[in-house]
């Protein structure tokens, strides 16, 4: 039963996205920005369901399984914090902008090298973001069906492909808002029936072992920031959510759509604390990166676990086709378009887009071979964009004072940093990259701005900034 539930919405997914890419995907711009069209409703159902995936519901899980509840929550408050943030200050900006990618943005403030070089970060990030949603739907096609590991990840990496290059952002946005009502009822009607057989919440919370009922899980205070900052930072600067806010039918939409996001991921992590949590008093001896999917397959009836698996292969696949279109936009259009100065002719522009979708595709499988987690790969790929993108991107939103050449070194210094203390130093006294990749970011992108600074170079900030609005 659980299986046929699980073809049943991949089949239907996949019919669906192709009768939108039929109907509605005319050009490149409906491909990547779904024509700038988006209602609220769907506007805010795509954020919600392209950045809760994999990392939540098999990272965010495997988190809260081996630390506990309370840690959990430090772990995901920087989604909230950033949607708020986002709300109050950042979304009617970036719609106003209007841009296919950061980049783009980037590049009004801090010139064409800074774009180029955010474009091959963010490639490296998102490609890596993409790998670990092959990953997570790999093993619930694996728990499900029992074929090996190696197959299903295969099988999820196709669909996910697949359902990205047909119709893009126009047809993932419509699928994403189908896939986030289908998400929020499966995990809502799982928690009571879940908990019944913890004794309850507070039954749950006493049987956890002891380390697990404190606020930090046993983890040591940076330990817990480095889990913290690289979803906060990912969020606030985020390419995927900015092409969506880019999408919205104005700027009001944009920010209306905020407050659904900020609901949503409420709702979804509260769940997903619970339900991790209460796999870890259930099934205490699986793997922690299955804690959700073991107790839909487990401790469910067999109709709504196999719902709860379909949610679960919904959430993934939602982000991953996300992650990859967004990932395939940096490529065509900061690569090859404006490094290389390539131009593409408008009939053949959304073959190439396809195509480069196709490719990334191929490169996200390969590297999910290299990384022993998800949540190994997940804090990888956060710190990655987050240290490099995020703080110079805010600044050239938000601070007249920055500079190209601030801009510029703040980028490449973020992404140095996080290869330095990943690779070369091999996580110095267990800390996340974030930890050395952030303040190192931080501190040459005010340090070389202020030895840069310009007259000229405030006024021209102070119109990009005021353009922004």
């Amino acid at each position: 039963m659980q299986i046929v539930i699980i073809a049943a919405y991949l089949l239907f997914v996949c019919v669906f996205g192709v009768y939108i890419m039929r109907k509605l995907v005319k050009d490149s711009d409906d491909f990547m920005v779904a024509g700038r069209s988006l209602s609220k409703a769907v506007l805010a159902g795509t954020l919600l369901a392209t950045f809760v995936g994999s990392g939540t519901i098999v990272g965010g899980a495997s988190f809260v399984f081996q630390y506990g509840p309370f840690a959990g929550i430090f772990f995901f408050l920087g989604t909230p914090i950033g949607v708020l943030i986002l709300y109050f200050w950042l979304a009617d900006k970036v719609r106003v902008a209007a841009r296919y990618t950061v980049p783009e943005i980037l590049e009004i403030r801090y010139g064409k090298a800074a774009r180029a070089v955010a474009a091959l970060i963010i490639l490296f990030a998102f490609i890596g973001i993409t790998s670990y949603q092959f990953i997570g739907g790999g093993k619930v096609l694996h728990i499900t069906t029992g074929i090996p590991e190696w197959q299903a990840t295969l099988i999820a990496a196709a669909i996910i492909i697949f359902l990205a290059t047909i119709g893009g952002l126009v047809s993932v946005a419509y699928t994403d808002f189908i896939s986030a009502i289908f998400i929020l009822v499966s995990l809502i009607a799982a928690v009571p029936l879940i908990l019944s057989q913890t004794g309850g919440l507070d039954g749950m919370i006493a049987a956890l072992p002891e380390a697990k009922q404190t606020i930090t899980g046993g983890l040591t205070v940076p330990q817990m920031l480095g889990y913290f900052l690289p979803l906060f930072l990912l969020l606030l600067g985020d390419q995927n959510v900015y092409q969506r806010f880019s999408a919205a039918e104005n700027p009001r939409t944009a920010r209306t759509a905020a407050i659904g996001f900020f609901v949503g991921s409420v709702l979804t992590i509260g769940i997903i604390l619970v339900l991790a949590a209460s796999a870890a008093v259930l099934l205490p001896e699986i793997d922690p990166a299955t804690a959700v999917l073991s107790l839909a397959n487990q401790k469910l009836p067999v109709l709504l676990g196999g719902m709860l698996l379909a949610a679960a292969v919904a959430i993934i696949i939602t982000t991953g086709n996300s992650y990859l279109l967004s990932a395939s936009a940096n490529l065509m259009y900061d690569l090859y378009g404006s490094l290389l100065g390539r131009t593409v002719a408008p009939e053949r522009r959304l073959m190439f887009d396809r195509l480069a979708v196709v490719g990334l595709g191929v490169l996200a499988y390969a590297l999910g071979t290299f990384f022993p987690t998800i949540l190994a790969l997940q804090m990888y790929s956060y710190t990655m964009y987050g240290a490099a993108i995020t703080p110079a991107l805010l600044a050239a939103l938000v601070w007249r004072k920055a500079t190209p050449a601030g801009g510029l070194a703040a980028i490449l210094t973020g992404g140095v940093a996080t290869l330095v203390w990943e690779l070369a130093l091999g996580k110095p006294l267990g800390w996340n990259s974030v930890l050395f990749a952030l303040p190192c970011s931080v501190a040459v992108l005010v340090i070389v701005s202020l030895a840069t600074a310009t007259r000229e170079n405030e006024e021209r900030a102070t119109r990009a900034i005021a353009g922004a609005r």
